[in-house]
Formats: structure tokens, sequence, C-alpha cells
């Protein structure tokens, strides 16, 4: 009888569902959420209540003006969705990690977007 170990990612998903059941966004306070693939990090903003995104932001467009390291990437992206929430104006977000643990990419986008004035 053999045991197959469950991969990282169904795990991952196992942990934003749990996430995901305590974290809704609003318009007044709509939702930061993080995807990091192996290349690059995305963060959108949205509102729950319609379904719809409101912001959207890619360490791509980031990256490709400067060879930076993938931290300081979403580090940087992380202060563009927050210009991006300014002008729709939009002060403060929930933050919805992605069942990705708080560190690394996720920690650095977070904190961009606070130094760029976005209330997490």
């Amino acid at each position: 009888m053999s045991f197959m170990k469950e991969s990282r990612n169904k795990l991952r998903l196992k942990r934003k569902r749990r996430v995901r059941a305590k974290i809704f966004g609003t318009a007044k306070k709509p939702r930061l959420a993080v995807f990091r693939s192996l290349e690059k990090t995305y963060a959108q903003v949205i509102d729950d209540e319609k379904g719809i995104t409101l912001a959207t932001i890619e360490t791509k467009k980031v990256s490709a003006k400067s060879k930076k390291s993938k931290v300081e990437a979403a580090r940087e992206a992380g202060k563009l969705i927050a210009e991006k929430c300014a002008e729709i104006k939009i002060s403060q977000a929930v933050f919805d990690r992605g069942g990705y643990k708080y560190q690394g990419r996720v920690k650095a986008l977070a904190e961009g977007a606070r130094e760029g004035g976005l209330r997490i």
C-alpha cells in the first residue's frame, strides 16, 4: 500500500480556500489578491460584491525596465498597485495572500503597497 504525497500546489489551494472563507472585498475596502508564479508576481484589487477587478499589476512591467531581483520587483509592483488604487480613490484594502506564506515576494508586495499609501 503506497501513500501518495499531495502536491505543494494542492496544499496551497487548500490553504487558499481556507483563507478566502474569511476574506471578502467590498467597494470601499477591496481585496488585494496575490498570485506568485515561478517568474512573476501578480496582484489584483478585486471588488467581490460586484465580482470585478478594479486594478491589476504584474512584476514583468516593473522588472522589464531594470534588472531587479524578484523580491525588489514585487516591492515596486506593490507601490504601483497602491498608486493605481489612489487614482480610483481606494485608500484601504484587505490583503489576500492566496495560500502562500507571508514571506519573500508576497511580503515585499504588501510592504510596497503600504509604502505607496495603501492601508492593509
